[in-house]
């Protein structure tokens, strides 16, 4: 908005330049309005837009711009072509911080108005020639209008997304972090403090001579000991790919898939060929496969999932199929329904990777297809 204010102080002062330099029919009327007018007009802009920019905003403002313009015209008619030039510049730049109807408005505000004073006064051009250039300038500002409210409206969608693509990545954070230390508080904290008092009577039956009391105490402190261990290693392979670069997505998948059957209480089959992944593919595809194990697990009552990935016509194609109850509502991969936070996360890893995600969901399950460019990854030196 500031550099807006400014551009247009600018042009006022360029045209104020213009006059006095060049030999213009009715200079003295012309620089009149620009000094009197155009230059405190620019100057107010400026400072509002340092100060409110909230300011430009308003409609007000675009109608204050095409009346000083038209002022202009009527001071000096020889100022046809500049004027229909900077009043392009003006309705595209208000357009674009106007949006869609704003700016639609804008722009057919500047035809209503400038067309007609045309008519008014005595312009360089007549005729045919006129008529030809006035419909020129009225297409010219309505696709102005149109097109860079339209760029606005895109951009603003993207901002939205991208924010609220950030928001998921942070919630998914966190969920994740209170997974992990609740996981780990209520697992191998608790158990490391009993494998502490263990230790401690171990120590007192050693020096009872209790021989008998230290074999039952070192078994029961192994057994808890491998007990943590696999609860520990169960976190990291939970994780993927993410835990240990050498992990490709196979091994990963095979490894969890132990783990996923005893957390969910599901048949996990898997039929994964073995392809040779660049980590941010294997690392997406992991993650959208994991997200649609759990959700076959915790939301749709389902009792066997199958995991596929092969290569199709030079593509990756990953499959996930369940056989529980399906989606009811809107649909999946909505983004603006609370339930389908972690949906809305499996797509957005599928573009990541340059792919698509789909899903067919009814009541004979829920299917989820991932389909990706497949591109080796470099031999390692």
């Amino acid at each position: 908005m500031l550099w807006f204010a400014i551009l247009r102080a600018f042009i006022v002062a360029a045209g104020l330049v213009s006059v006095a330099a060049f030999e213009i029919p009715h200079r003295g009327r012309v620089a009149l309005v620009l000094a009197g007018l155009a230059v405190p007009w620019a100057a107010w802009l400026v400072v509002q837009a340092r100060r409110r920019p909230e300011l430009g905003l308003s409609l007000a403002i675009a109608g204050g711009d095409l009346l000083i313009l038209g002022l202009v015209q009527v001071l000096e008619p020889s100022s046809y072509a500049g004027v229909r030039f900077v009043a392009l510049f003006l309705i595209a730049t208000h357009a674009y911080f106007q949006g869609e109807r704003g700016g639609l408005a804008v722009a057919v505000a500047g035809i209503a108005f400038l067309v007609p004073v045309t008519a008014l006064v005595d312009t360089p051009m007549n005729g045919g020639m006129l008529v030809f250039s006035e419909a020129l300038f009225g297409l010219s500002a309505l696709c102005c209008g149109l097109f860079v409210a339209r760029l606005r409206s895109a951009e603003s969608v993207e901002r939205l997304r991208s924010r609220d693509l950030s928001r998921r990545a942070i919630e998914a954070e966190n969920e994740m972090r209170r997974r992990l230390a609740e996981s780990i508080h209520d697992g191998p904290v608790q158990e490391l403090v009993s494998l502490d008092l263990m230790l401690a009577s171990l120590d007192k039956a050693a020096e009872r001579g209790d021989s008998e009391g230290v074999r039952e105490r070192l078994t029961e402190a192994r057994l808890l000991t491998q007990r943590n261990i696999g609860a520990l290693r169960d976190e990291l392979i939970g994780l993927g790919p993410y835990a240990f670069d050498e992990l490709s997505f196979d091994i990963a998948v095979e490894q969890c898939a132990p783990v996923w059957q005893r957390r969910y209480g599901i048949e996990i089959e898997l039929a994964v060929d073995r392809l040779d992944l660049t980590n941010d593919v294997c690392g997406g595809l992991f993650g959208i496969a994991q997200e649609a194990v759990a959700n076959a697990g915790r939301h749709a009552s389902a009792s066997r999932v199958v995991v596929t990935l092969r290569t199709v016509g030079g593509e990756l194609e990953l499959r996930v199929s369940d056989d529980g109850e399906g989606f009811t509502g809107p649909g999946p991969l909505s983004t603006t329904t609370s339930g389908h936070i972690g949906l809305a996360s499996m797509r957005e890893r599928a573009e990541l990777i340059g792919g698509t995600l789909d899903i067919e969901t009814g009541e004979r399950g829920t299917k989820v297809v991932v389909r990706a460019p497949y591109v080796p990854a470099p031999a390692r030196a």
